[in-house]
């Protein structure tokens, strides 16, 4: 892959996609999703990722038009116009940032703890979660550089032992442990799992936050991803067909915080937990990185600034370094205080309701990016349902985990509704104060 005229080609932008989307959720939540899906494990990754199409499409159609490092703030500025709905948004987009960096410190931990045989206590747990995260909090200011030099050398790290891993399991799976149980019940539990495994599907709609990066953005956007997306289908699908197939469902689900390693005892033996549990420090380390360096702190700009520095660089958090400091402390408080199935259907629910803003803006400009409305009302109403499945299994199993939900919700709002009256704050296009890409906005 090569750089045409310091722009990304389209197979650069599906291995960018491809890389955040396999990123920690596999490692992080398989067990997750094995305790409620069962041995329908499988099919729940299967409805996960047909939700995602659905959802893709959206990012698709207003990634090709509208060429916006802002990603889905733009979309949903574009759509419903700067106001306290979108401002709360961009605080939103933001905090999913500071719960995914929390549920990777909890995957790290776990991973790392069982590798080394120490007991996943919550004391054990809770100083490797502050300690992985204020690593990397100081790298973003130390070390960020070399870092980012790395992650092309860990994504393929990465990706390549799961190819061992699915490559070396496929031929010992049983086949009667994976025949999906089709009966009301199993199939609410693949749902119910569907709806957490969303998130491992999230990093598709990063690809628009890269847009003014790639050449020929209307054609390669949704291209990359919608290539990224079936790659990664793909590798999940086979990934839930070995683990369940060569390890008993109550198995997976006792090693819930390093399922997938133990899922490679069966036919690795230890070498294979071990080479697992180290894609997963890999992986989820990675992810922290990633998430703190590249994502984060384009949401904290926004979400304070309504907007991102005309020279568009990642350094020092745009100058803005308090908020590195509040999204790590915010991450170590989430991966502390709460358990990875918490913070799993916290990252999922803040997710679909960007995702539902997104699609709803898409609606409204349907005219202008030629989408098709019938399918934009299907892909909205498949994914509010998700939502309501996921707050009706958190109700029932976890009420404390519900009530988080909805107060965050709450509390972003009311938040959102202080600041911009005390700072006056308002969200600006991105891409009209730029002529240059003028030529991309078509309306009509």
């Amino acid at each position: 892959m090569t750089r045409r005229g310091g722009k990304l080609g389209l197979w650069e932008a599906v291995s960018i996609a491809v890389g955040i989307i396999i990123g920690a959720g596999i490692f992080s939540i398989l067990g997750v999703g094995a305790e409620v899906a069962g041995r329908n494990l499988p099919l729940a990754f299967i409805f996960a990722s047909a939700a995602a199409v659905l959802v893709a499409y959206s990012y698709a159609k207003l990634g090709s038009k509208y060429i916006s490092n802002a990603g889905p703030i733009e979309f949903i500025l574009r759509g419903f116009g700067d106001n306290i709905f979108t401002g709360t948004m961009a605080f939103l987009l933001w905090f999913t940032y500071v719960v995914s960096i929390s549920l990777f410190a909890k995957a790290f931990a776990g991973y790392l703890l069982a590798l080394i045989g120490a007991p996943l206590t919550w004391i054990h747990m809770s100083i490797v979660e502050v300690a992985i995260i204020v690593v990397f909090m100081l790298l973003n200011f130390y070390g960020a550089r070399a870092v980012g030099r790395a992650e092309d050398v860990i994504v393929a790290v990465k990706l390549g032992i799961l190819g061992v891993f699915i490559l070396a399991g496929i031929w010992s799976v049983r086949v009667q442990w994976i025949i999906p149980l089709l009966d009301s019940r199993h199939l609410m539990g693949a749902l119910y799992a569907a709806s957490i495994f969303f998130l491992t599907y999230t990093g598709f709609g990063l690809v628009t936050n890269a847009s003014e990066d790639i050449e020929n953005p209307e054609k390669n956007v949704p291209r990359a991803i919608y290539i990224s997306l079936v790659i990664v289908t793909i590798v999940y699908v086979l990934i839930a067909i070995v683990a369940v197939g060569n390890l008993p469902i109550r198995e997976l689900v006792a090693a819930k915080d390093y399922a997938l390693a133990e899922a490679a005892r069966p036919f690795l033996g230890e070498l294979g937990f071990v080479l697992i549990g180290v894609g997963a420090l890999f992986s989820t380390s990675s992810a922290i990185n990633a998430t703190l360096y590249g994502g984060a702190n384009i949401a904290y700009a926004l979400a304070k600034k309504g907007e991102l520095p005309r020279v568009f660089e990642r350094k020092s958090w745009f100058g803005e370094p308090e908020g590195l400091y509040i999204t790590a402390g915010l991450g170590i408080l989430f991966a502390v205080f709460l358990n990875l199935d918490g913070i799993a259907a916290v990252c999922s629910a803040t997710f679909i309701i960007i995702y539902l803003a997104v699609i709803a803006a898409h609606y409204r400009l349907a005219d202008v990016t030629r989408g098709n409305r019938p399918l934009i009302v299907v892909s909205f109403i498949v994914v509010a349902i998700i939502f309501v499945l996921l707050m009706y299994h958190e109700y029932v199993t976890s009420p404390s985990t519900f009530w988080v939900i909805w107060c965050t919700f709450a509390v972003f709002a009311a938040v959102e509704v202080v600041y911009r009256r005390l700072t006056g704050r308002v969200i600006r296009y991105r891409t009209e104060k730029r002529p240059e890409l003028a030529r991309y906005f078509r309306r009509g």
